[in-house]
């Protein structure tokens, strides 16, 4: 079969949703200043779809910060690969900065996040090591895995009884190849947003010989007494061997870093191909991101406030009998079970009937079945915002109950695949 008739008759599990969700479910477009109140297909909305945990999108200090080095080095500068032309102090500046606040020797500059973590796994294992990572660990965790020539595992998620079997299973492979054992896990995971278990992981290495990789991209900026991370939330950050964030989240931005030992820093400076063969950070992210890391450490009433504002939303969800799962963190999501045509009936009540907009996430990102509305609250979000929203989701409760959603979703002409 030619390859381009596979791909149209079969779109994938999102794909085949693109003639009816596109530019609605599937590539929305808000609009408007970056904020809790944006605009979407004409409407005013409060928006809970933006990783924009401290409210730093629209700081008056970081707007300036990222426009001021536009306006002095463009976008273009630096011009090149970081280890050929893209080298700056300002580079190296936010690098020492970053170390210092999440506790390690070293750190290095992504360009950007995903890019970097695939990278960074298949830097860091041979074919002789094993991987042995949770099983709801981010795609590009997952992505950076299949490179990977030698054995890996999963782990049941969170669960640290399964995570020591494979590692037992680990560590008679290695025994035979002579490699070593990476294991991989989140400081939050962004879908169910609970906190990994980092604490008793790390326990594991008086039993086991691992090094550990941690995803923190929602815990950076959230969580710990300084907002270093779930390893600082959980007083194990210095047992965290390789520690990877992005600035996509409480940095409201983007790139990313890793930080950890020096010597182990340098050698991903030097191995790492997503960062060899691309384009250095740009100057007005690099500059802007000392400003940004400024504000976290200069700034703790923006945490207070973000936990301020995620405390009342669960609260008032979970008072309305909404399953919020094990959240112990900012990320809220809303668990529901239903299809996906059920989960875009639902989105449409809320956005158009009661101008809330919040994500749809349904399988392939999540198990077939689950719904889940994926709340964001942010630093930047008010009590008003908050009451609105929970007036909404009233209605929701309402309809939920009373199977009206279900019973609109059976009556729509639509066929789709469970893959």
């Amino acid at each position: 079969m030619d390859i381009f008739e596979r791909i149209k008759k079969n779109p994938g599990p999102l794909g085949q949703f693109a003639d009816y969700g596109e530019g609605y479910f599937i590539f929305p477009e808000l609009e408007g200043e970056m904020g809790p109140r944006m605009k979407f297909k004409g409407k005013d909305v409060v928006v809970w779809s933006l990783n924009n945990y401290l409210g730093l999108a629209n700081h008056p200090e970081v707007r300036k910060a990222d426009a001021d080095a536009a306006a002095k080095y463009g976008m273009a500068a630096p011009m090149g690969a970081r280890a050929m032309t893209g080298q700056t102090k300002y580079h190296q500046q936010l690098e020492s900065e970053l170390a210092e606040f999440v506790g390690k020797e070293s750190a290095y500059l992504l360009n950007f996040g995903y890019p970097g973590m695939v990278s960074a796994i298949d830097a860091l294992v041979s074919k002789n090591d094993v991987i042995v990572y949770d099983q709801e660990c981010h795609a590009c965790i997952v992505d950076g895995v299949r490179l990977h020539f030698g054995k890996r595992f999963t782990y049941l998620h969170n669960d640290i009884d399964s995570l020591r079997k494979n590692l037992a299973r680990a560590t008679k492979i290695t025994e035979q190849t002579g490699g070593g054992i990476l294991v991989i896990t989140e400081g939050v995971f962004g879908m169910m947003a609970e906190q990994g278990k980092l604490k008793e992981i790390c326990d594991l290495k008086s039993e086991f010989n691992f090094r550990l990789l941690v995803d923190d991209a929602h815990g950076f900026g959230t969580l710990g007494k300084t907002g270093a991370g779930a390893g600082e939330e959980q007083g194990c950050q210095d047992q965290i061997d390789v520690y990877f964030s992005t600035f996509a989240k409480s940095m409201a931005g983007f790139g990313g870093f890793f930080a950890g030992d020096k010597e182990v820093i340098r050698y991903l400076q030097y191995n790492l191909r997503s960062q060899i063969f691309a384009k250095s950070l740009c100057m007005p992210m690099t500059i802007g991101g000392l400003k940004r890391l400024e504000l976290l450490r200069t700034k703790p009433e923006l945490k207070d406030k973000l936990w301020e504002n995620v405390t009342k939303i669960q609260a008032g969800l979970r008072a309305r009998n909404f399953n919020l799962g094990l959240t112990n963190t900012p990320v809220t999501p809303i668990i529901l079970q239903g299809s996906p045509i059920e989960a875009t009936i639902m989105a449409k009540d809320l956005r158009e009937n009661h101008g809330v907009f919040v994500s749809v996430v349904v399988y392939p990102v999540i198990p077939k079945g689950t719904i889940i509305f994926r709340i964001i609250p942010t630093a930047a979000h008010t009590d008003e915002d908050i009451e609105f929203t929970l007036n909404a989701f009233d209605s929701i409760r309402e309809k939920l109950d009373s199977g009206y959603y279900k019973k609109a979703a059976d009556e729509m002409d639509v066929d789709y695949v469970q893959y």
